[in-house]
């Protein structure tokens, strides 16, 4: 296993172990087979182990094998405040205390506020008294370095990067997604700040695995460096070195076995210039279906009814590209899980946007197409509760 070092000098093995997608037996984790992968983990040099409040049962099964197993000494837990949750500072101190008796541990060695959108977010926090609850905390022991994970635009967590002395970050980032949410500006604009970056979804949740296009697999197949989808995508990571650590949601042996052995292998900086023209072209076979033809590159922003265009004509690509379900979750996330609603219904047809696409795309045109897809009765709704929850 290759390791690289956080902020402070501690070795973070390269690949982590994202604990949300354990295998469940009736309605609880299947205990038995989770320590077998583990441990199966562990032994091959997996240190660091992630997981949250509200990954059901997690952090109870995590804390567990850790204990009788003897190895929570030896491994970096990272754990994330529910901020969603929070109308008081009570209700972190509440939350908090919860975690660490799940996880049967006195300390915390990352914690992160768990899924920030907006600067927002952070700022209601800070109001409540955050700041000096963390200073109490790291004081004490408790929480050794803190961070945050984040879903939303390039441009909202740069900000949120610039409010805080954080220690470390979590983003979703993969060949696919280099221009979507924080994507290649963010982490470079981190790791400019000294802050290291995780990643999660290095496989889109399977989707660069199991639900490549033929075009796509056949590009892989004839190509004269022969690794499998996977590693592809777990290489791509590792050979940027704004990236200290790639978790997977491991749920098989053979999986772990498999993961482990792509981290033993890689390197940073490794990828010619033919891997790079390989994984483009495999990008384009993935988005032929794409409506949209939007790289990302916010020169459309900002808008001044805060529409979220990239954003929106991301979640928007992947109704066709991946599932509704997958367009509509990411969409809400970047749009309406956030004090301002960013929403493609804020719209109001100015075209200042239109001046600056170099792609010379209809935006108006095509955000009213986004909206009829995106805003269905079931975004509305969650809109609305997400309007109510988050004014506390």
């Amino acid at each position: 296993m290759k390791y690289h070092t956080d902020k402070y000098g501690n070795k973070v093995s390269v690949l982590g172990y994202g604990c949300m997608r354990f295998t469940s037996k009736g309605v609880k984790l299947d205990y038995n087979k989770a320590e077998k992968e583990i441990l199966e983990a562990y032994n091959a040099g997996v240190n660091y182990y992630d997981t949250a409040y509200v990954y059901p049962g997690s952090e109870e099964l995590l804390g567990r094998v850790l204990d009788e197993n003897q190895i929570r000494d030896n491994v970096y837990i990272a754990t994330k405040l529910p901020h969603y949750m929070i109308k008081s500072i009570n209700d972190v101190e509440t939350k908090f205390e919860e975690e660490l008796k799940r996880l049967r541990t006195d300390h915390i060695d990352y914690y992160l506020m768990h899924m920030l959108t907006d600067i927002k977010s952070w700022e209601r926090l800070k109001a409540l008294g955050i700041e000096e609850w963390i200073n109490e905390k790291k004081k004490s022991g408790k929480i050794k370095q803190i961070g945050f994970s984040y879903h939303g635009n390039s441009d909202m967590f740069c900000k949120i990067i610039d409010s805080y002395d954080w220690d470390i970050c979590l983003i979703q980032y993969n060949y696919l997604d280099e221009n979507s949410q924080a994507g290649k500006t963010g982490l470079h604009y981190a790791a400019s700040k000294g802050i290291p970056v995780n990643i999660m979804e290095p496989l889109r949740g399977g989707r660069l695995v199991n639900q490549l296009p033929d075009k796509a697999k056949k590009l892989f197949e004839k190509y004269e460096k022969k690794m499998k989808p996977a590693e592809w995508s777990f290489r791509w990571l590792w050979n940027q070195k704004e990236i200290l650590c790639v978790l997977s949601g491991m749920n098989s042996i053979e999986m772990v076995k498999e993961n482990t052995s792509f981290a033993d292998k890689a390197e940073v900086g490794e990828f010619t210039e033919a891997d790079h023209e390989l994984l483009k072209e495999v990008v384009k076979a993935i988005n032929e279906k794409m409506k949209v033809p939007c790289t990302g590159c916010r020169y459309c922003m900002p808008c001044p009814r805060k529409v979220d265009i990239p954003g929106t004509f991301s979640a928007y690509n992947k109704y066709y590209t991946d599932s509704k379900f997958v367009a509509l979750k990411e969409y809400l996330m970047c749009t309406a899980l956030r004090k301002d609603a960013t929403s493609a219904s804020n719209c109001i047809e100015c075209g200042k946007c239109e001046q600056h696409c170099p792609q010379g795309i209809e935006i108006r045109k095509e955000l009213k197409n986004a909206r009829k897809k995106l805003e269905g009765p079931a975004y509305k709704i969650a809109k609305k509760v997400a309007k109510t929850f988050l004014k506390y």
